[in-house]
């Protein structure tokens, strides 16, 4: 790895020849504004329930199960739990002092970790322990100002991670679930696996891993109410209608019929809709806008 790449590690040594690593994660600043294409996260009753589920599964670490169908929000929320946005930026935005360790990753402590389609042996057996060194390591930098494993032991072995997500699960074959457990038996940390119904199904045939699970997990599409008051407020009406709001209501309705309270159809329907709107240079909401962005989607019935 080039030495001034992302997540290379450097050995010093002190004045007292002690050694210690620095630059783990490049050098970064947190106070770097938001990416824009983040949109504001919403804050729902499922993503409390996934709140209450990983706090569970990492107070008592287990290893805890979630599942759910595609575009419901396991992982938009499984990423804001953890700070997983901010981390991103905060470990790849390279300028030239060292900022903070954004607070959310230090108060989460949490990992995130997605196999690849094809993920080897190796890439899973290098990979788990990768991503949880570097939450242990970012915890002891913002504690000490430095990342030095020979003194700070406990995070060498990523002890100082509480957490360990892993998205996709339904990716991971026979070994691949073997290593999880392996891994999950030899540190001190909760483990989450998120992926599509079924997988709690197949998971049953593997009693090793399957006894493991404290925590179960089923993650819904949001009801029509809910979708609604946050529709309402992503996509607030324009004051002075002379309808009285009528159109804008009905829209947001036909929004909430059409998506089903998926997060997913609900973010590419909103994409159409602006297009739609710029392109006939419309400002207000209506019906006819939602079904013409509809038509530009490709959506199962």
């Amino acid at each position: 790895m080039p030495p001034n790449s992302p997540g290379h590690s450097i050995l010093n040594k002190g004045e007292d020849g002690r050694r210690f690593l620095t630059q783990d994660f490049g050098e970064v600043n947190s106070s770097a504004p938001p990416r824009p294409d983040l949109p504001s996260f919403q804050t729902t009753r499922e993503h409390r329930r996934f709140t209450e589920f990983a706090d569970a599964v990492r107070a008592h670490r287990y290893i805890g199960l979630c599942w759910g169908p595609p575009g419901v929000g396991k992982t938009l929320s499984a990423r804001h739990y953890g700070g997983i946005d901010e981390w991103e930026q905060w470990h790849s935005l390279f300028t030239e002092d060292l900022g903070p360790v954004p607070p959310r990753v230090l108060e989460a402590r949490t990992a995130f970790f997605t196999p690849t389609v094809a993920a080897t042996t190796k890439q899973i057996d290098q990979g788990l322990p990768r991503v949880c060194q570097k939450i242990s390591f970012a915890v002891d930098f913002a504690e000490h100002g430095v990342v030095d494993p020979y003194v700070h032991t406990e995070s060498r072995s990523s002890g100082r991670t509480e957490l360990l997500i892993i998205d996709e699960a339904d990716r991971l074959k026979t070994t691949g679930l073997e290593q999880v457990r392996d891994f999950y038996d030899h540190h001190h940390m909760g483990v989450i696996l998120i992926g599509m119904p079924g997988i709690e199904k197949r998971l049953a045939r593997y009693p090793q891993l399957y006894s493991r699970i404290g925590f179960a997990h089923e993650y819904r599409q949001l009801t029509a109410d809910e979708l609604t008051a946050v529709l309402t407020t992503r996509l607030p009406a324009a004051e002075g209608a002379a309808d009285g709001g009528v159109a804008h209501a009905t829209a947001v309705a036909t929004i909430v019929r059409i998506t089903g309270g998926n997060f997913r159809l609900v973010d590419r329907l909103l994409t159409q809709i602006e297009r739609v709107q710029t392109v006939n240079g419309l400002d207000e909401l209506t019906p006819e806008v939602v079904e013409a962005a509809r038509d530009a989607l490709l959506i199962g019935h």
